[in-house]
C-alpha cells in the first residue's frame, strides 16, 4: 500500500512539475514584459502628444493602452465625421438647391441623397479597401473588403488613437461629398440615373486611385506617409487634389460634353432662393472644420492649426469677392459673398494643416481673386455652362491651393513635414508635378466614362423633361406645391 501511494505521489509530482515548467518559461520567450509604472506614464504622455503607445526608444512593453482608442481623439473624429456628412446633407444640397430654378430644386436634393446612399454601400463593399489597404502605388488591395478587419482597434498606419471603424466612416464622408460636388456643373440637365451610374464608375477610375496615391500606405504620391519611396512627394492635407481637383475638372469636362442648358444665354436663369443658398453656405463653413481639422485624425496641435487656417482663409476670400464686386458692380451680392467664402474653404483645404495663420490669409486672398476671375470672366469668355460654378470654385480653388501649399508649407506649423522638406526636391516642384497629373487624369477618365454611360442610359434629359423640370421628370414630385 505504501509503495503504491509513493508511486502515485511521484507520478502526480512529475505531472505537476512537467505542466508548470513549460508554462512558466513560455511567456518570457513570446510575451513582452508588463509595462512598469514609468512606462505606463509614457503611454499617457503619448496619448496627449498623439504618438504611438508602447515600444518607445527601441524597447517593447504591453501596457493597458496598447491597441486602445483614445476617448478624446475618438470623440473629435466622430464629431468630425458628422460635420463632413452635414456638409453634403443638408449643406451642399441647400447651397446648390437654392441656386437652381424652382422646378429643379428637388432634383438636387435627390442627387445628394442618392449619392450618399450609393457611395456608402460602395465604400463598405470595396471602396475603403481599394483606397486605404496595402496594394500597389496606384490602388489598394481587398484586405478590408466588406469592412473585414475594420474593428474598434486603431489602424496605426493612419491614426494611433482612433478606432479603425470610425476612421473608415470618416473617410466615407469624403467619398460622399466628392461626386456630389460635380452635380453643380451638371444641374438642370443630366438624368438622375446617369449621375448615379457615372459616379459609381468614376469612383473606381478616379477617386479610389487618387485617395490611395495621395493618402494611402505606399501611395505613389504620398509625400508624408511614403517619403522615401513615393515617385512624386506631394502633400494634400484634406483633399485639394483628392476632392476638389478630381471633382472640379471632371465637372468641367461633363458640362462641356452635356452641352448648355436649353435657353442658356437667351433667357434669365436666376437662383430661385438665395436664402436657401446662404443657409447652405453657413452649413458648409461649419462642416468644413470637420473636413479640414478632422483630417489631423486626432484632437492635437495639427488639428488646431488647420482649424485656424480654415477660418482665416474663408474670411479673406469672402472679403475679396465682396470688394471686387463692389468695385466692378457697385454693390456686393449675396451670391458673391457665398461663392467667395466657399472658394476660400476649398483653396485652403490642401494646405490647412501645413501652414501658419498669416499664410492662410495670403492663400485666402489669392483664392478670392483666382476664383472670382474664373467664375466672372473665364466662364463668360469660353462660354461653357458651369451652372453653379463647380469648376470655377472647386477646380480652380483646389488647384491654386495645392500649388500654394508647396510654397507656404512649414515644419513649424506641422512637424510631420520635416522628413519631406529635408528629402531634397523642392516641395513646390513636387506639387506642380502632382497637379499636372491630376489635371489630366479626371478629364480623360470623364470623357471615357461619359461615353459609356451615354450609350447605356443616356446622359442628357430630353427637351420636354428639361422644360418641365427634373423634379417631375426624374422623381414625379415637386419641391414646392402651390396652395389653392
Amino acid at each position: 500500500m505504501f509503495v503504491s501511494r509513493l508511486i502515485v505521489s511521484l507520478f502526480c509530482a512529475v505531472l505537476f512539475l512537467g505542466g508548470i515548467a513549460p508554462a512558466s518559461a513560455e511567456p518570457t520567450a513570446t510575451t513582452p514584459p508588463r509595462a512598469t509604472d514609468s512606462q505606463r506614464i509614457t503611454d499617457l504622455e503619448s496619448y496627449m502628444t498623439n504618438t504611438a503607445p508602447g515600444g518607445q526608444n527601441g524597447t517593447e512593453w504591453k501596457g493597458p493602452l496598447a491597441g486602445q482608442a483614445g476617448p478624446g481623439h475618438s470623440a473629435w473624429m466622430m464629431v468630425s465625421t458628422a460635420l463632413v456628412l452635414f456638409m453634403t446633407l443638408p449643406g451642399l444640397a441647400m447651397f446648390y438647391g437654392g441656386l437652381v430654378r424652382q422646378k429643379n430644386v428637388l432634383s438636387i436634393f435627390a442627387q445628394c441623397l442618392g449619392l450618399a446612399a450609393a457611395m456608402t454601400i460602395l465604400w463598405w463593399a470595396c471602396g475603403y479597401s481599394l483606397s486605404f489597404a496595402r496594394g500597389s502605388g496606384i490602388l489598394g488591395g481587398l484586405d478590408y473588403a466588406f469592412f473585414r478587419g475594420v474593428e474598434y482597434e486603431p489602424n496605426t498606419a493612419y491614426a494611433d488613437w482612433v478606432p479603425h471603424n470610425i476612421w473608415a466612416i470618416y473617410q466615407l464622408t469624403f467619398a460622399i461629398i466628392t461626386p456630389a460636388l460635380t452635380i453643380g456643373a451638371l444641374a438642370e440637365r443630366m438624368k438622375f440615373k446617369a449621375i448615379i451610374l457615372f459616379s459609381v464608375l468614376w469612383m473606381f477610375v478616379v477617386y479610389f486611385p487618387a485617395v490611395h496615391m495621395l493618402w494611402g500606405t505606399g501611395g505613389a504620391f504620398n509625400g508624408i506617409g511614403n517619403t522615401a519611396h513615393a515617385s512624386i512627394k506631394a502633400i494634400d492635407f484634406a483633399g485639394g487634389i483628392v476632392v476638389h481637383m478630381t471633382s472640379g475638372w471632371s465637372a468641367l469636362t461633363l458640362c462641356v460634353l452635356l452641352g448648355k442648358r436649353r435657353g442658356f444665354g437667351r433667357e434669365q436663369m436666376p437662383p430661385h432662393s438665395m436664402v436657401l443658398c446662404a443657409v447652405g453656405t453657413g452649413m458648409l463653413w461649419v462642416g468644413w472644420y470637420g473636413f479640414n481639422a478632422g483630417s489631423a485624425a486626432a484632437s492635437d496641435r495639427v488639428a488646431a492649426t488647420s482649424f485656424v487656417a480654415t477660418t482665416l482663409s474663408a474670411a479673406a476670400a469672402c472679403c475679396v469677392w465682396g470688394i471686387v464686386e463692389y468695385v466692378t458692380r457697385g454693390k456686393p451680392s449675396v451670391l458673391g459673398l457665398c461663392s467667395g467664402l466657399v472658394a476660400g474653404l476649398a483653396t485652403i483645404t490642401p494646405a490647412s494643416g501645413f501652414v501658419s495663420a498669416n499664410s492662410a490669409v495670403m492663400i485666402g486672398l489669392v483664392a478670392g481673386l483666382a476664383t472670382w476671375f474664373a467664375c466672372a470672366k473665364a466662364k463668360m469668355y469660353f462660354g461653357y455652362d458651369d451652372a453653379l460654378d463647380t469648376f470655377g470654385v472647386h477646380a480652380v480653388g483646389g488647384t491654386v491651393g495645392t500649388l500654394l501649399a508647396g510654397v507656404f508649407a512649414s515644419a513649424s506649423a506641422n512637424p510631420n513635414l520635416k522628413p519631406l522638406l529635408a528629402s531634397g526636391s523642392p516641395l513646390w516642384m513636387e506639387q506642380c508635378k502632382a497637379v499636372g497629373v491630376w489635371l489630366v487624369w479626371p478629364v480623360v477618365a470623364s470623357v471615357v466614362l461619359y461615353t459609356i454611360v451615354d450609350k447605356i442610359v443616356g446622359c442628357r434629359a430630353n427637351a420636354e423633361d428639361e422644360f418641365q423640370g427634373l423634379d417631375l421628370a426624374d422623381h414625379g414630385e415637386e419641391g414646392y406645391i402651390e396652395q389653392t
